[in-house]
């Protein structure tokens, strides 16, 4: 599987950016579609999740109400709408797919996509 994001880029803090990720290859052995982020000095940290197949999605507590994940299977796209951005959002996000039960670690997921920027300015 590989995973290509896009979306990221520089914006003052309260705005709105929306991430996509777009998957090829063998999607079908794929049970969840995430984004991590990655600030620097930091460790690479769950941000959001959607199941490829059903409705549950998860968000961390830091972007809960702020931050959507959802999907378009059609597309093999997965989106991540980051509304009142902040300046502590200031990170690569990363999409990932995983074949593998678990949600939050990132050491759950197999399949990386190669990191997109996003800058809040205050």
């Amino acid at each position: 599987v590989q995973l290509q994001a896009s979306g990221g880029g520089l914006v003052q803090a309260g705005g709105s950016l929306r991430l996509s990720c777009t998957a090829s290859g063998r999607t079908s052995s794929v049970n969840t579609f995430s984004w991590f982020r990655q600030a620097p000095g930091k460790e690479r940290a769950f941000v959001a999740a959607v199941k490829w197949r059903g409705s549950p999605t998860y968000h961390a507590d830091s972007v809960r109400g702020r931050f959507t994940i959802s999907r378009d299977n059609a597309k093999d796209t997965v989106y991540l709408r980051m509304n009142n951005l902040q300046p502590e959002d200031t990170a690569t996000y990363y999409c990932a797919a995983s074949s593998k039960s678990g949600i939050y670690s990132k050491y759950d997921y197999d399949y990386w996509g190669q990191g997109t920027q996003v800058t809040v300015s205050s």
